[in-house]
C-alpha cells in the first residue's frame, strides 16, 4: 500500500495503524462513535491535535 501511495494512486484507507497512516497519507480523519471527530494533515493531527479525544487516542496508540 505504501508503494501505491508513493505512485500517487488515491486510496481511502480505514486502520487503526496510526504509524502508517502518519508515514502515507495526505489527509487524515480521526472518528470515534462514528462520528468525524478531527480532520487535517498528518503533521496537524498527530503532532497538535485540536480534540481532546483525538489527542487521548494518539497517546494510548502511537508507540
Amino acid at each position: 500500500m505504501k508503494q501505491l501511495a508513493d505512485e500517487g494512486l488515491t486510496m481511502i484507507i480505514v486502520t487503526h495503524e496510526m504509524n502508517f497512516a502518519r508515514e502515507v497519507a495526505d489527509r487524515v480523519v480521526f472518528m470515534d462513535q462514528g462520528v468525524i471527530e478531527e480532520e487535517g494533515s498528518p503533521e496537524q493531527l498527530f503532532l497538535n491535535p485540536l480534540s481532546p479525544r483525538t489527542a487521548e487516542f494518539l497517546a494510548r496508540s502511537i508507540h
